[in-house]
């Protein structure tokens, strides 16, 4: 009851923002990389979508950054990785994506260039023509350092200027930015495949399910939907050039109880502005 309630609120708020946003539509002609700071992140931001490329005949790879082996679920760091590893894989499988890239650089102890090489090589070989990708509108360091390492590798490509879409992983991009929405309802049953498939992740995935549910309220979606931003990769670079320095307290993410949503829409609206109204010099 009090997600429908949120709900209509959401659907409200979108209809008098105003803000023109296009429906994704895969054409089946495009090479598509996915771009995860964790195991997770990817299924949490675009597993419908991922699946929508993949059915439409799109070539889809999935890069997965860090091995997740701070997170506290079993003794040992080594086992959370093997672990995480594991899911990040069961869940490529369900997704049906022609190619996962473990990176799987040590979470918390790992030096930018060395992802920034390893991004390099993978954009090189891959060309693709879409990265969906995380940003600065976040609070965990390892999603903003994975951004700005993204950004330097973008940089460094010579004549290839793929279209960046940024992905929301717990922090809402909310009407100010989303400017682009993909229609998942039909995945509804193999998005929650995916998301099961990341079992010792259970906490951190349970509030995507609402986001998913609040996006289709807001554009007029029958159950589910995923949203976006989508911009040149010029911008992408522009905006994530520099080190990260957002202080963690400037946005709030979902979090597991309902009755706090509100307060992730909420909280770092300002910079919302001020990020989607920067990076737009020529």
């Amino acid at each position: 009851m009090l997600e429908c309630a949120l709900g209509f609120a959401f659907r409200a708020a979108a209809y008098w923002s105003r803000h023109p946003v296009a429906r994704l539509r895969p054409d089946g002609r495009r090479r598509v990389l996915i771009v995860a700071p964790h195991p997770d992140d990817e299924a949490i931001g675009c597993a419908g979508t991922a699946m929508l490329h993949v059915d439409a005949g799109d070539h889809v790879c999935i890069a997965i950054a860090t091995d997740g082996r701070l997170y506290p679920s079993v003794p040992t760091a080594d086992e959370v990785a093997m672990i995480r590893r594991h899911e990040a894989e069961h869940a490529a499988r369900l997704m049906q994506v022609e190619r996962l890239v473990w990176i799987g650089l040590p979470e918390g102890a790992w030096d930018l260039s060395q992802l920034k090489t390893s991004l390099g090589a993978l954009l090189i070989e891959t060309r693709p023509d879409i990265v969906y990708a995380p940003s600065r509108l976040d609070f965990h360091p390892e999603h903003l350092k994975v951004a700005h390492a993204l950004a330097l590798a973008l940089e460094d490509l010579d004549g290839m200027e793929p279209s960046v879409r940024v992905y929301q992983i717990q922090v809402p991009l909310t009407t100010l930015l989303v400017n682009l929405v993909s229609d998942v309802s039909s995945m509804r049953a193999r998005c929650d495949a995916v998301l099961d498939a990341y079992a010792s992740q259970v906490s951190s995935v349970q509030c995507t399910y609402r986001q998913r549910y609040y996006a289709a309220r807001r554009h007029g979606i029958s159950t589910l939907a995923e949203e976006f931003w989508q911009i040149p990769a010029k911008r992408y670079i522009r905006l994530h050039r520099a080190p990260p320095t957002q202080p963690s307290k400037a946005f709030r993410g979902m979090r597991p109880f309902p009755l706090s949503d509100p307060l992730a829409f909420l909280f770092g609206r300002q910079e919302r502005r001020i990020i989607g109204s920067s990076g737009l010099e020529s």
